[in-house]
């Protein structure tokens, strides 16, 4: 039988051997349960034809894609760049490939979104720390296998690896920080107010007030973005305060050139932390003093809970991430 070039397809075999294609399609993706001599003759066949079965066809076939899907609220934050580096770095090398679904922001698209994308692939890594709760419950039911990021699960959920962060204890230990330098009026430049993360918080200040009653903290409306920040900064000017506290990295980089525009330094005026330790973190002027979540692994870990989901396996304990302080030159004791 003469070898023909490279690019055989599934009927050539399927010519070759004297069988129907669909025979060699079982054969080839080892669903085969006929006599030996019959796989024997579709694998001669193929090797003779040089035929490498489609990867998109053979997915199809076996019902699986080998992809999963990763929803974030804004991919335009390093923070979620970050998780997304380490969960499709590991999926990698096991042979997944991951596609992305942004919702913009906008809790009230996700839980479409997130069915819509899953229907493409094997599971689904949901980071949805806006979505409402009820959608969120919903979700774990339909959408298994799945991840939960950047939150706890909700009571009366379908039982999912959930993978957080502990912003409440984060955000205390900030304020302790800034206590110890001598600060006792604080701005908390707050975020979205659906978020999940922003919830924590708030409850971690609250925690902070209670044992500090010589502190006042005025809280400020902001969002999760850069331009957020920088809109909120004529009200922590005029606040009095002299350290703010922002939802994140994002936030205090905008409220630190808004205030600059308000005539403040940072930190001789008025002191500024963050949330995240985003890569630009350190290399602003002056470096942002923030809470530093290990976001990388938390990709990777997302991945190694995903794969033992995948492969019927227990996917182990929930994990909650411990910020780490970096304390850098964005906060300093307040002038006398």
């Amino acid at each position: 039988m003469a070898a023909k070039r490279s690019g055989a397809t599934i009927a050539d075999v399927a010519r070759a051997a004297g069988v129907s294609p669909a025979t060699v399609s079982r054969v080839m993706n080892d669903r085969f349960a006929g006599e030996p001599e019959i796989e024997q003759r579709v694998r001669a066949a193929a090797a003779d034809l040089r035929y490498a079965p489609s990867p998109l066809a053979r997915s199809l076939a076996l019902g699986q894609t080998h992809a999963i899907a990763f929803v974030v609220p804004d991919l335009g934050n390093p923070a979620f760049q970050s998780v997304l580096a380490g969960l499709s770095k590991t999926a990698a090398h096991d042979g997944y490939r991951v596609l992305v679904a942004d919702s913009g922001e906008s809790p009230a698209d996700e839980p479409l979104l997130a069915a819509e994308i899953r229907r493409r692939c094997d599971a689904i890594v949901l980071c949805a720390p806006r979505m409402a709760e009820e959608d969120l419950v919903a979700l774990t039911a339909q959408l298994q296998p799945l991840v939960l990021i950047n939150r706890n699960l909700p009571v009366g959920a379908t039982p999912s690896p959930s993978l957080s962060i502990d912003y409440r204890r984060g955000i205390f230990a900030l304020a302790s920080h800034l206590h110890g330098l001598g600060h006792r009026r604080f701005a908390y430049v707050y975020g979205p107010e659906r978020s999940a993360s922003n919830a924590f918080r708030e409850r971690g200040l609250d925690d902070f007030a209670r044992e500090h009653p010589d502190v006042q903290i005025d809280r400020i409306a902001a969002g999760a973005a850069s331009e957020d920040g920088r809109a909120a900064a004529p009200l922590v000017a005029r606040s009095g305060a002299t350290a703010a506290l922002a939802f994140n990295d994002l936030v205090a980089i905008g409220l630190i050139g808004g205030l600059r525009e308000q005539g403040l330094r940072v930190p001789d005026d008025i002191s500024v932390t963050g949330f995240d330790d985003i890569p630009l973190a350190q290399y602003l002027d002056p470096a942002l003093t923030t809470a530093s979540v290990p976001h990388g692994e938390l990709g990777v870990v997302a991945w190694n809970r995903m794969h033992a989901l995948i492969r019927g396996e227990d996917p182990g304990h929930d994990v909650v991430f411990q910020p780490r302080l970096e304390l850098r030159a964005s906060a300093a004791a307040p002038r006398a």
